[in-house]
C-alpha cells in the first residue's frame, strides 16, 4: 500500500549529482522511483507534484514535453 511519505523519499532518490556539482532530477527518474514504492504516476502528474511541493528546484529543460529536468538552485543568489 502506497504511503504519502514515500513520494518525498522517491523524489530524493531520483536526485542525481552531476560532475559539475549540480543536483538535478529528471521526471523519468522520479516516476521510476515512485513505481518502486507503489505510486504509479504519469510524467505529467510527477511534474505537477514537483512544481507544487518542491520550491528549491527549477525547470531547466532544453526541450518541450513531459520529460523534464529540474535543477536545485538557491533563490538567494547562488546555485
Amino acid at each position: 500500500m502506497p504511503r504519502k511519505s514515500d513520494i518525498e523519499s522517491a523524489f530524493r532518490k531520483a536526485i542525481k549529482l552531476e560532475q559539475n556539482g549540480r543536483r538535478t532530477v529528471m521526471t523519468t527518474d522520479f516516476v521510476r522511483e515512485l513505481g518502486k514504492v507503489n505510486w504509479y504516476w504519469s510524467q505529467r502528474e510527477a511534474n505537477q507534484w514537483i512544481e507544487f511541493y518542491v520550491t528549491t528546484f527549477k525547470d531547466v529543460s532544453t526541450q518541450e514535453g513531459e520529460s523534464r529536468t529540474f535543477m536545485l538552485y538557491n533563490p538567494n543568489g547562488g546555485l
